[in-house]
């Protein structure tokens, strides 16, 4: 009967992660539950990309050692629902896997019952219906025909059996149903193994890191008509608390009833020396402060899911892709007032550096820092006092988080909603002038920059009530939708007339990364023809997403 042993295991393990990041926007799509934010297969990928760093950073390649580096690996990169369960998947299949130096059938069968059980036992309310359900009829199926000869065999039978229960989900989850999707962390587990299977069967593995860009989209899937009204707790909040002192199984348990009295999806792992938490929760402030009294916290993380959902609508993960972080940069000399903005594209974090930004985080509609990347940032500042420019209301909430766990300086947050506040704010800023007094003036500005966005819909819907073509030209504004339709002058022309009165006096137009010089001239000269008592200026951002921002002062 043949085996398994620690060189195939390796080898089988970065063909899953390969084939998973290969698929990860597909799977995004499928993404509709818990709540359609479209990222499950992203945070499936970033979790076994984390254990696959590991292995592959394996020099004693026995068995104990791969399996220990996916079991550490997996759960100290896991992300996201999705992310914790298969890391969990994982962490169990690897435990009773360390026990042996080579898998056969009965070993491998052990192996699924142990990963089954760890994963189910990390979520506190199991759904059915999920990846839960899939791994666990693997499980069965792989017990019951323990008593097979040939592995290969035994390998396709138990897939097989994941991808018909697999394909039984929408009949267990009436979103999926709805949607006419199957469950997307189900399918990302099937598309890891059958990773394994391919590399099982000969297939020849490139044994590297898969790269970020290397994927496909096979399918879009429509999620507009899945209310975001029924999401009951509406940031997906994440990080590891890094232990301090003792956590008894009975500390444990307290800990997880006081995450299920806040919140939901609640996914606890505790390590000897950490503790991986994953809620859903309407106040995330309670969770780390929770956290923090047990030790300090690392990678943090928080979305707002309603926002991803209705993101989601407007513009597909793929094609709003945002150019990695270059390395951050040394400590910068320590100095009394520092700025730190977030912003996406070249020309605007130009723009924020030249009014005095000391650090530009690169971020924004599609890539929300997190709360980490903002202390990060704040550090490399080095100023007494540091002013946070979020310039997106879903940012807004990990800056607060970042000002709350910051001691040893001060963090003054001004709530800017989009960059264009954040260019205002900056240019009312007053070296010479209190801390009081320029917060006064610094959110006196904002609140009277109105802020245009202009980009196209990927799929018909309805928004505010507003019927949405494919492939139309949005103008939205933080009321929602200013203008649509098939003419992009156009609509930029109704919205602009929509947010001009008589006390504006300068619209200034940021084009994007799709538009050129020429186009953002034509459109400066167009609306100076009709906007007579307000200078036009343009001025290039080289943001993705948007064709256009446009602010209105």
């Amino acid at each position: 009967m043949a085996t398994i042993d620690a060189i195939q295991l390796k080898k089988m393990f970065i063909a899953g992660t390969h084939a998973l990041n290969e698929n990860k926007a597909w799977i995004n799509e499928l993404n509709v539950f818990p709540v359609p934010d479209g990222d499950t297969g992203t945070n499936m990928t970033m979790t076994i990309v984390s254990a696959a760093k590991e292995v592959l950073q394996q020099e004693d390649d026995t068995m104990q050692s791969i399996v220990k580096a996916i079991s550490s690996g997996s759960l100290r990169g896991a992300r996201g629902n999705s992310g914790v369960i298969l890391s969990q998947l994982f962490r169990g299949f690897s435990k009773e896997a360390a026990k042996y130096d080579e898998l056969g059938i009965p070993e491998l069968s052990e192996c699924f019952h142990q990963a089954v059980d760890k994963a189910y036992k990390a979520v506190m309310k199991p759904k059915e219906g999920t990846i839960l359900t899939v791994a666990r009829a693997i499980a069965d199926k792989a017990q019951e025909i323990s008593g097979m000869e040939d592995l290969g065999a035994f390998m396709r039978i138990v897939i097989d059996c994941g991808n018909e229960t697999l394909k039984k989900t929408p009949e267990m989850l009436p979103v999926l149903k709805e949607a006419g999707v199957v469950d997307s962390g189900g399918q990302g587990l099937m598309v890891v193994l059958e990773g394994f299977y391919e590399a099982y069967l000969g297939k020849e593995v490139e044994m590297v890191l898969p790269e970020s860009g290397s994927q496909k989209q096979e399918v879009t899937v429509d999620v507009s008509n899945i209310e975001t009204a029924d999401i009951k707790f509406g940031y997906c909040t994440e990080y590891i608390i890094n232990l301090e002192k003792p956590f008894p199984a009975e500390e444990e348990r307290a800990y997880k009833a006081f995450l299920e009295s806040i919140g939901d999806s609640i996914v606890c792992v505790a390590d000897d020396d950490f503790v991986k938490t994953h809620v859903h929760t309407n106040d995330p402030g309670m969770a780390l402060q929770r956290a923090l009294t047990y030790g300090s916290l690392s990678k943090i993380k928080i979305d707002n899911m309603r926002e991803e959902h209705n993101e989601r609508l407007i513009k597909n993960a793929p094609g709003s892709s945002i150019t990695p972080k270059a390395p951050e940069p040394q400590i910068m000399p320590h100095k009394a007032v520092g700025f730190v903005s977030v912003a996406a594209g070249e020309g605007l974090s130009q723009i924020f550096k030249d009014l005095g930004v000391d650090y530009v985080i690169e971020g924004g509609q599609t890539m929300n820092p997190s709360t980490d990347d903002i202390l990060k940032a704040v550090n490399i500042v080095n100023a007494d006092t540091v002013y946070v420019l979020p310039n997106n209301k879903n940012i807004v909430l990990a800056a607060n988080q970042a000002a709350k766990m910051t001691e040893d300086k001060k963090l003054v947050v001004i709530p800017t909603a989009t960059v264009c506040q954040g260019i205002s704010c900056l240019v009312t800023y007053m070296a010479d002038a209190s801390e009081e007094e320029n917060v006064a003036a610094m959110n006196e500005a904002r609140s009277l920059v109105k802020t245009i966005e202009v980009t196209y819909a990927v799929r018909d819907t309805v928004i505010d009530g507003v019927e949405i073509h494919k492939n139309d030209y949005m103008a939205l504004s933080d009321k929602g939708i200013l203008a649509d339709g098939k003419d992009l002058n156009a609509v930029i022309h109704e919205a602009v007339e929509k947010c001009v009165d008589e006390d504006s006096s300068i619209v200034s137009i940021y084009y994007g990364s799709d538009m050129n010089d020429e186009d953002a001239e034509a459109l400066k000269e167009s609306l100076s023809d009709v906007l007579a008592d307000a200078e036009v200026e343009v001025n290039y951002g080289g943001q993705p997403v948007y064709y256009y921002i446009i602010s209105v002062e």
